[in-house]
């Protein structure tokens, strides 16, 4: 006859509380990490979309403050697809996100040309441009 240990029975009845705990906690806390992702890169998203925004806006107000004749060129990132849009005063690009969709603008002191441009996740050089004689900024994009 074998007989068990008192001893033995209690670390055994330990180890299976903890194993319960520990399922318990991993219920709980894995998708308040997964809630905790999303949110962080939904942040980063907006903030990358709203920093090229804002670029192309400073380098707009640079070229009109230089004048007729004056040009721009800078690197941007896109953090995902979507349009840019330039008119009138205004540079923006909807941001779509984990809750919907965000429309990041920036305003100018002077007229964009009207267009929409198709961008695709990445990295752009745009050329803000002033040609003379006309009375609105050129914005053109090229991904590197």
């Amino acid at each position: 006859m074998i007989r068990m240990d008192k001893r033995g029975q209690l670390s055994v009845e330990y180890l299976l509380l903890v194993l319960i705990i520990l399922i318990i906690l991993g219920t709980v806390t894995i998708p308040l990490i997964g809630n905790s992702i999303d949110a962080s890169m939904d942040v980063s998203m907006v903030s990358d979309a709203k920093t090229a925004v804002e670029s192309i806006s400073s380098a707009a107000d640079i070229v009109y403050s230089n004048g007729p004749g004056s040009r721009r060129t800078m690197d941007i990132y896109i953090p995902q697809g979507t349009n840019l849009n330039t008119a009138n005063n205004i540079v923006g690009m909807n941001i779509t996100y984990s809750e919907g969709t965000k429309f990041v603008n920036s305003t100018v002191n002077y007229r964009l040309n009207n267009a929409t441009t198709a961008v695709s996740k990445g990295w752009y050089r745009v050329t803000v441009n002033w040609v003379i004689g006309r009375n609105y900024l050129d914005v053109a994009l090229t991904q590197i």
